[in-house]
């Protein structure tokens, strides 16, 4: 079946974001001052907290969702989920002190391959759970890697961010369940007006994947931490480490199929 809409998560896919860092310093943070009395019944040491834990624990879900699995993880005591409100707030303070300071940036193969996207005439869909997604979009503008493409996509000037690129926007919505389970990527096929067959999901993490193969719809794993062989198992249907590789008419025709590149 041929493909008319892209899903595309944000961070991991599109920018570079501190989120991961931002969890981090958030939890060590805690530990070290006002939970320092309980740190020696956990799991936790800043070494433990590997990129292995985000991706699994953290990638893709909402922040208290997040926060929770994380805690659970490390096995701090959270009852009421006091503590996981806490922590959500702690990174989201660090989330914002890294941001102001430089640390978002763009993956211009992800750019690049959004343009190509939307110059065959598909319709494209931003998806992800963050609340800070918008606002980091915002802050990418695509004219000047617009220009490099044979043909330029119309209607993209030198002012056009990435979030002016999307035809239809689900970030941060509210969902019962975070991924694993598809609702964030239904509610994104809605949007955009195709069945979820009708659709590719563009994910760097595991959870993302499956929830795309749960949703029926089409699963790009882009493997940028040498994880390709977990988006494998997690049932991508391609997977890349660049997606400048991509060859967007075949994707369209739905004619690409487990090959890495």
């Amino acid at each position: 079946m041929e493909l008319s809409g892209g899903i595309f998560d944000i961070d991991g896919v599109l920018l570079d974001t501190p989120h991961e860092r931002a969890w981090r310093e958030a939890l060590e943070t805690l530990m070290a001052g006002p939970w320092r009395a309980l740190a020696p019944r956990t799991t936790f040491t800043p070494a433990a907290f590997t990129s292995t834990v985000y991706q699994e624990q953290l990638a893709g879900k909402p922040r208290a969702a997040g926060a929770a699995a994380a805690l659970a993880y490390f096995h701090v005591p959270d009852a009421d989920g006091s503590r996981a409100r806490e922590y959500g707030k702690a990174k989201q303070a660090a989330l914002e002190r890294l941001a102001a300071g430089g640390a978002v940036h763009a993956y211009d193969d992800a750019v690049r391959f959004l343009l190509r996207v939307k110059g065959a005439g598909a319709r494209v869909c931003a998806a992800s759970s963050s609340k800070n997604a918008d606002g980091f979009l915002r802050t990418v503008t695509v004219g000047a890697l617009s220009t490099t493409l044979d043909p330029p996509v119309p209607q993209v000037t030198a002012a056009t961010t990435l979030l002016d690129l999307f035809d239809a926007d689900v970030n941060g919505r509210e969902m019962p369940r975070g991924k694993p389970d598809p609702g964030l990527l239904l509610a994104a096929a809605r949007a955009l007006g195709f069945p979820p067959e009708r659709c590719f999901v563009v994910e760097d993490a595991p959870v993302g994947i499956e929830a795309a193969r749960a949703g029926g719809m089409y699963a790009v794993g882009v493997a940028r931490q040498g994880d390709a062989g977990d988006l494998r198992h997690a049932g991508a249907d391609l997977v890349t480490t660049s997606l400048d590789s991509i060859a967007v008419p075949a994707l369209l025709r739905g004619a690409i199929r487990g090959e890495e590149r």
